[in-house]
């Protein structure tokens, strides 16, 4: 094999590992902000004898008894097992504004690293799938844990691999969450429905695979928002963002989040 065909492959196998690599903690991040308590625990799934840490924000001062429930999915993290501390800047910021935010743990340290070759609407689907079950146990065991809260309305927020969990989740359970917000999944067709509904925040390095994106005709159709960002590596919608990109992330969020119902 000649040195060009060699830089060639090599350069695909890189785009092709940090297209799904998540991302990594940053030093930035700040996990002390005095008006937000962390608490993390594990819950266990007896029925699929499975562990699924989270991590739960929440302002220290008076809880809303009707507080809106925001639930996180972190990007491929290649079993690390904390990736779901990897979205502190926005996790934080909208404890402050109110929200009861949890961020889930999807991939174990023994779980099976996700395949990078098939199709990945085939060889991903069963990821997703655990992701969407992960998603519904939290849910109930939350509604359980926090009785008091009341938790009238539900969003899913997902970045890559966890954006195309939120994206089945609403297709495999119905009726459940009233809002999904995607950051740059790319694999996973997003639902095309107006409820729950559907926004998507787009990387400015990565396309999404055909069928992902609701047409033009289909946004009308549904209320679904697409925002392309300008300056926004898919890699970077997480907390090693820079200062200017968490604010455009937490802006983008905190309005879809706000938006009324029609």
């Amino acid at each position: 094999m000649n040195f060009y065909l060699k830089t060639t492959l090599f350069a695909a196998l890189a785009l092709l590992l940090t297209s799904h690599a998540g991302c990594k903690p940053h030093a930035a991040a700040n996990r002390t902000e005095a008006a937000v308590s962390l608490d993390t625990f594990h819950l266990y799934d007896q029925a699929r004898h499975r562990d699924v840490p989270v991590a739960v924000y929440q302002t220290n001062g008076k809880r809303n008894r009707h507080q809106k429930m925001v639930l996180v999915s972190h990007g491929y993290g290649e079993n690390s097992g904390d990736a779901y501390l990897y979205y502190t800047f926005l996790t934080e910021f909208l404890a402050r504004q109110g929200y009861f935010v949890v961020s889930i743990q999807h991939e174990l340290p023994t779980d099976s690293l996700i395949p990078m070759t098939g199709i990945p609407q085939v060889v991903r689907r069963p990821f997703w799938e655990r992701g969407a079950d992960n998603i519904l146990f939290v849910i109930k065991q939350i509604k359980q844990k926090y009785p008091d809260r009341g938790f009238e309305e539900i969003t899913l927020i997902g970045h890559s691999n966890g954006g195309d969990m939120s994206a089945l989740f609403p297709q495999k359970y119905p009726g459940i969450v009233d809002k999904i917000i995607t950051f740059d999944n790319r694999r996973m067709a997003l639902p095309r429905s107006s409820r729950p509904r559907v926004y998507s925040l787009r990387s400015s390095d990565q396309t999404a695979d055909a069928g992902v994106l609701p047409t033009a005709e289909e946004q009308a159709l549904y209320g679904m928002k697409i925002v392309a960002l300008a300056d926004m590596p898919h890699n970077s919608m997480c907390d090693q963002a820079t200062a200017a990109q968490r604010q455009e992330i937490n802006r983008h969020v905190l309005a879809f989040l706000q938006e009324k119902k029609h």
